[in-house]
């Protein structure tokens, strides 16, 4: 073994620990996050509350999307760890309070507009609703009360950021999971009160905030013990404030392809009674691998891009791209696959009760089907991105976007009228597809990241771990059915676990058998996590 391939392999070992933590809490947060949609579903449904509810939400969480997991954090990382590197934290603390008081004016402003005008935000993304009387009305009050839930959660992602970039991972990949257990716990009240739909609705949207505050109230702990005083200062002209938001700017819209094609999908989705609401569903499943495999290594992978584009070192940019890339590629694939071929139990186990219905289950699955194409898009979004933003050329992820944008809008404006609200999960799945091809093609050029370096290959194998994993999940699924058929918790619970644990199985050993290395580190994590290993 040379020595390239010594510090490959640890490289990809130090990856897989580092990911392994973030995914660990990432995951805890995603579990109470659909424990906190089922709360919803069977509270709500996707009756017409649930449909205004989830419009109301996604005005203020499209643009919590792009600052938390996105624009500015992509932007805010590099800036923080340059100036840690070259002036020491004092310097990187002073900029970090100049931030926070910017982003309080700005969104405090951002709030106002937003109150002010709901009427209008409502009626371009769910123009739909007014077939329905009173949802308009509806929507429009319950985008005024959670509006202020922008600013409480962009400036917890300043902190997430600041954590992060001193390779603090824990605290900030499980405050989120505070937000999620004040949602369940309100939700639990709003239960015991015994509520209308009505007042079920204004009450979630008032937890929401709490939600919120609680997320941003989990990172001062750690910003505490490194020594951060918050001290209001406004300088918008500061050198390294303007590079974040110079970097923003491309980065806002370079990230944007989810949330744009999720607006254009409001849009369409809003003439279909219900649609909303299964998307919903339908992506927040989604949301648990994108998290737990992407979030996690493009986390890690934003921090490392960062200090080896500051250190001139392009080879090893390069190899941590490839070992970040792989490591997602491993996990997302069998995800995609699986929730393909699972989609219908899966739905059943996770909502189908109370106010949620088979008719529901029905059309959650189809839309998960076809976000799940996607999926490996998704989160291979999350590592690529970074790359560009540590090398300075913003402006690719940007072209991704529009890219991503202008196919979702074609697959729906062709395949509407024929496939409804189905239309609007597979051009988001195939936008985003072209996004994450055409980053990987111009690194491809840059960083010769995939030409010699096996990652084809590699993708290859865990492809045909997957084609082989597959049926061997539908299968077991409907013998399942057939023996324990479909009511009832525990027998939807086998129908649903049951295959999935097969699955894990057989591709892990399709893939050994292929000799991917990926499965032995994680095989070698599980063991070191292992009690009395």
């Amino acid at each position: 073994m040379n020595a390239e391939q010594v510090k490959s392999g640890g490289e990809r070992a130090q990856l897989v620990r580092s990911a392994g933590l973030i995914s660990a809490f990432t995951l805890l947060s995603r579990l109470l996050g659909l424990v906190r949609e089922q709360a919803f579903a069977a509270l709500l449904g996707a009756g017409p509350f649930a449909d205004a509810f989830q419009i109301a939400f996604r005005i203020p969480n499209l643009l919590r999307d792009l600052f938390a997991e996105g624009a500015l954090s992509a932007a805010f990382v590099p800036t923080y760890t340059r100036l840690v590197a070259r002036d020491g934290r004092p310097a990187a603390f002073r900029f970090a309070s100049r931030m926070l008081t910017l982003l309080n004016v700005a969104l405090g402003g951002l709030v106002l507009v937003g109150v002010a005008a709901a009427p209008q935000l409502v009626s371009a993304l769910a123009p739909g609703y007014e077939a329905v009387p009173g949802k308009t009305e509806v929507t429009i009050l319950l985008t005024r009360v959670m509006m202020p839930f922008l600013p409480l959660v962009s400036v917890a992602a300043v902190a997430m950021g600041m954590l992060n970039a001193e390779q603090r991972y824990g605290a900030p990949a499980l405050a989120p999971a505070l937000f999620n257990v004040v949602a369940i716990v309100w939700a639990l009240g709003l239960w015991g009160l015994g509520y209308g739909p009505r007042e079920v609705a204004l009450g979630w949207a008032v937890g929401t905030l709490a939600g919120g505050l609680a997320q941003f109230a989990g990172q001062l702990p750690g910003l505490w013990r490194l020594g951060f005083r918050y001290r209001p200062e406004w300088r918008p002209f500061d050198p390294d404030v303007l590079a974040v938001l110079r970097l923003m700017g491309p980065a806002t819209l370079g990230l944007a392809a989810v949330q744009v094609n999720i607006f254009l999908s409001s849009r369409f989705a809003s003439h279909d009674p219900g649609a909303v609401s299964w998307l919903n569903y339908a992506f927040r499943i989604l949301y648990l691998p994108i998290g737990v495999f992407g979030v996690a290594a493009g986390t890690i992978a934003a921090t490392g891009l960062a200090r080896r584009a500051a250190a001139g070192d392009t080879a090893g940019l390069g190899e941590t791209l490839r070992q970040s890339l792989r490591l997602v590629a491993f996990l997302t694939v069998p995800s995609m696959a699986g929730l393909m071929a699972l989609a219908v139990p899966v739905v059943r186990l996770l909502y189908e009760r109370g106010k949620f219905t088979s008719a529901d289950t029905a059309g959650t699955a189809a839309a998960l089907a076809l976000y799940s194409l996607g999926l490996v898009a998704y989160s291979g979004v999350k590592v690529l991105a970074p790359a560009f933003y540590a090398l300075g050329r913003p402006r690719v992820p940007l072209l991704g976007s529009v890219l991503a944008v202008g196919a979702n809008l074609a697959v729906m404006l062709a395949l509407h009228g024929r496939l409804g609200f189905r239309a609007v999960a597979l051009g988001t799945a195939l936008g985003s597809l072209l996004n994450a091809l055409l980053l990987l093609v111009v690194l491809e050029r840059r960083l010769l990241v995939v030409r010699g370096h096996g990652l084809s290959g590699a993708l290859g194998r865990m492809l045909a771990g997957a084609l082989v994993m597959a049926p061997a999940c539908w299968g077991a699924a409907r013998g399942l059915e057939g023996l324990l058929g479909t009511r009832g918790l525990l027998a939807q619970a086998l129908t649903a676990l049951g295959p999935v644990v097969l699955g894990v199985l057989v591709y892990g050993l399709v893939t050994r058998l292929l000799r991917l290395p990926e499965v032995e580190a994680v095989l070698a994590l599980a063991r070191r996590r292992r009690p009395g290993a």
